[in-house]
């Protein structure tokens, strides 16, 4: 197989471009989203975990229509998708969210208690890493309806 005939047959694949696409609608709108928000442009939130919306849920979410609208709901692609985008939002609300909590909590710790030891690491602990269910489910929408948007005009 030539490299060429491969970034053809991967460009080809529905399913994962729906999903490259999730993943880009849902990273530019928490981007600008952000901007917004803070009135200054960070683009390092294109590339950050966290915020609103969840660009994990967006992405399962959108292979898992797209795969659907493919393959039919009652094919082993569109069960595995399924499944993965159930798991990937649940543990984005779960352990991530708590991981980010924690985060918090540790850095303030290390504020607090660096004073008296300057041996502590001054290096912070990443806080933004998990999603609340209205980041989980915006970012779920903003899939399914990539996916219904692409699948439409697809052609590969």
């Amino acid at each position: 197989m030539t490299v060429q005939l491969f970034f053809l047959q991967l460009i080809s694949n529905q399913v994962l471009m729906s999903g490259i696409a999730g993943w880009f609608a849902a990273q530019s709108s928490k981007t600008v989203l952000y901007a917004l928000l803070n009135h200054k442009l960070d683009i390092s939130r294109f590339w950050g975990d966290g915020g609103m919306p969840s660009a994990h849920s967006s992405t399962v979410s959108c292979m898992a229509v797209s795969a659907g609208i493919v393959f039919g709901v009652s094919s082993f692609q569109f069960a595995v998708c399924v499944i993965l985008a159930l798991i990937t939002m649940r543990d984005a609300m779960g352990v991530r969210l708590e991981t980010g909590k924690q985060a918090r909590m540790l850095n303030e710790m290390i504020k607090l208690f660096s004073k008296d030891n300057p041996e502590l690491p001054e290096e912070r602990l990443k806080e933004f890493v998990g999603h609340t269910p209205l980041q989980v489910l915006t970012g779920c929408i903003v899939g399914c309806a990539m996916a219904v948007i692409l699948n439409l005009f697809y052609s590969p």
